[in-house]
């Protein structure tokens, strides 16, 4: 089964954007993101209707954090792709009347309940700022810039 990396790849990609000196167009984003332009603009109007980028048109446009780095934690972006499944693993439909089953489901129902409650607690209380400040400090350490930004035009001046 595929991973499903949506989420790391917009929080990558909205940390970059946090960083940039004015908007970020899709086609910029896709190369950072080895996606397309399509793919990319699907996704980021799903944040937009959250609230969380807004798209600027004409010369210059393109995408743009709508809110801090600090206001947007990583269950706003996980909420905004809609919930996409968080574990490869879950219950089998195969014999729903096998009482086998049914135990085999409930139990591993709850546990995989409680686990995801537990991670979607952890993504409240982490902000894209939080992980921005860790990208600063791995730079300040003596770390480099990735490929896909070295060129830009970047805010802080690196």
């Amino acid at each position: 089964m595929r991973s499903d990396s949506r989420l790391s790849r917009m929080l990558h990609a909205l940390i970059h954007m946090d960083r940039l000196a004015g908007a970020a167009t899709s086609e910029v984003l896709a190369d950072m993101l080895s996606t397309n332009a399509v793919v990319v603009r699907r996704t980021m109007a799903g944040l937009r209707d959250q609230g969380l980028v807004r798209s600027e048109k004409g010369h210059g446009g393109g995408w743009a954090l709508a809110r801090p780095l600090d206001q947007i934690s990583l269950l706003d972006i996980y909420q905004a792709l809609g919930e996409p499944q968080l574990f490869a693993i879950g219950p089998s439909t195969d014999n729903p009347t096998c009482l086998v089953e049914q135990a085999v489901n409930a139990e591993l129902g709850a546990a995989l309940a409680t686990v995801r409650g537990q991670l979607l607690d952890h993504f409240a209380k982490v902000s894209l700022g939080d992980l921005a400040r860790q990208f600063d400090e791995k730079l300040k350490q003596g770390g480099h810039l990735p490929p896909h930004l070295q060129g830009m035009q970047r805010l802080d001046g690196l």
